[in-house]
């Protein structure tokens, strides 16, 4: 009798721990708002290419004020950025990039990809996300 139960408690644990990553990934909709367009041009401070997204870092100076902001833009999967063209090269630390996309709901200076203008080839690239 132990045996089984202590059986079924392993078999429950393995379970669940498989299912974790499923569980951390989260839906468009929950995170960003498909109302609140934004365009930004920056350059870029950081690339993280990574499962399940890759990020830009970039520093977007305001208009007016010409100070900079520091935003995180979230792409597509590195597998899908590839199918659109990318590389692991297009993009890197002090490139201006022009970013369309939308911003987060809850993190200030959050914003998901649409597509990814780049200043030094005037590519304009699908973002995968």
């Amino acid at each position: 009798m132990k045996s089984s139960t202590v059986g079924s408690l392993v078999v429950g644990t393995c379970v669940a721990l498989a299912a974790w990553p499923a569980l951390s990934h989260h839906s468009f909709s929950a995170e960003f708002d498909g109302k609140k367009v934004v365009t930004l041009t920056g350059t870029v401070t950081k690339v993280e290419w990574q499962n399940p997204h890759a990020y830009l870092y970039m520093d977007v100076p305001d208009a007016q004020t010409k100070q900079s902001t520091s935003w995180t833009v979230e792409l597509g999967s590195p597998n899908g950025l590839r199918r659109l063209g990318w590389t692991r090269t297009s993009v890197s630390v002090g490139d201006v990039v022009t970013i369309e996309g939308f911003l987060g709901r809850f993190k200030p200076n959050l914003a998901n990809a649409r597509t990814a203008t780049l200043a030094k080839t005037g590519e304009k690239l699908g973002a995968a996300s």
